[in-house]
């Protein structure tokens, strides 16, 4: 029964009564600890599980479907045509239009995150740089 449930017992369960309300309070699992169902009904529900649920969500620790990812790199594709477009048609004159960033996926840092990781980096290169000044002026 355990390894029918799998890694994540919890986020299993909640799907079957999620999408399968059907087996009364307590949802399939009950149900087969009552006797209503059998352990290879029980299975096949679980394997069939939809890609959006609670399991999903548990495996990869995020809520983003591939409709999610799509809409992302569309974004993305079209903010890039859009200033490769403005920059083309641009007055020889001005600068050009800076080139849009990506956007934030889920696994990406944070900006929060970045900002602070840039600052560490910059605090680090400069402790190189007096370092190195002051091998040279023999201190």
């Amino acid at each position: 029964m355990l390894d029918v449930l799998g890694e994540d017992p919890e986020a299993v369960e909640a799907d079957l009564a999620h999408h399968y309300p059907g087996h009364g309070p307590g949802g399939p699992v009950a149900a087969y600890w009552r006797g209503e169902i059998s352990l290879r009904w029980l299975r096949v529900m679980v394997e069939h599980l939809p890609a959006d649920g609670a399991l999903a969500r548990a495996k990869t620790g995020h809520h983003w479907t591939h409709l999610d990812y799509a809409a992302a790199d569309t974004r993305d594709l079209v903010e890039l045509l859009l200033a490769a477009f403005v920059n083309a048609n641009r007055d020889p004159s001005k600068p050009a239009a800076p080139y849009p960033k990506p956007s934030w996926r889920p696994g990406d840092p944070l900006p929060e995150d970045t900002a602070a990781d840039d600052e560490e980096k910059r605090a680090k290169a400069r402790a190189a740089y007096e370092h190195i000044l002051a091998r040279a002026k023999g201190e």
